[in-house]
């Protein structure tokens, strides 16, 4: 069984490895992307999962399947564990027309696929999670992380607290 340090060496490693490519149809490397969010949430003070959470939020897009099934969490996918679209899009996009006018063309041919935004009755039940509000926040740190040159901290300054929650679990 591998280490928690050892799984989240070999993350950043596939990390590092996979994420040089675009972005779909953005001007900067998926990589560049994730770490752009996770700074953004580091700046607003976020905890420290939900900094990891922005860091990871698209590692299932881009890490090929068969290498990330060796690296789960509770048997668990990091991918879903650090950030699955549960409604965020949905949400801000029937809340505000100027966020859904806002979105990146890619951002916003990704929410078509994902079908939409919420009636007012989804939105409403969504609002209940008790998650709903870092979700929300990391959604829009998301949305901004499309910085072409953003000097940004590396990979490797958030490696100490991968592993810190993967050991502990907070």
């Amino acid at each position: 069984m591998s280490t928690p340090s050892e799984k989240v060496d070999a993350l950043f490693q596939l990390l590092e490895e996979q994420g040089s490519g675009d972005y779909i149809g953005e001007h900067i490397s998926q990589l560049e992307h994730c770490l752009q969010a996770a700074h953004s949430a580091t700046l607003a003070s976020a905890p420290r999962t939900t900094v990891l959470a922005a860091l990871l939020h698209d590692v299932g897009q881009f890490l090929p399947g068969d290498e990330t099934a060796q690296l789960l969490y509770h048997g668990q996918n990091v991918g879903r564990v650090g950030h699955e679209r549960l409604g965020e899009d949905w949400w801000l996009t029937s809340a505000s027309c100027e966020y859904l006018d806002g979105l990146s063309d890619a951002s916003k041919a990704s929410l078509v696929l994902q079908g939409g935004p919420f009636s007012a009755t989804e939105r409403a039940k969504f609002e209940e999670d008790p998650l709903f509000k870092e979700k929300v926040a990391l959604r829009r740190w998301d949305d901004a992380a499309k910085v072409v040159d953003l000097d940004v901290p590396g990979l490797r300054a958030y490696r100490d607290v991968a592993v810190e929650i993967l050991t502990r679990g907070c």
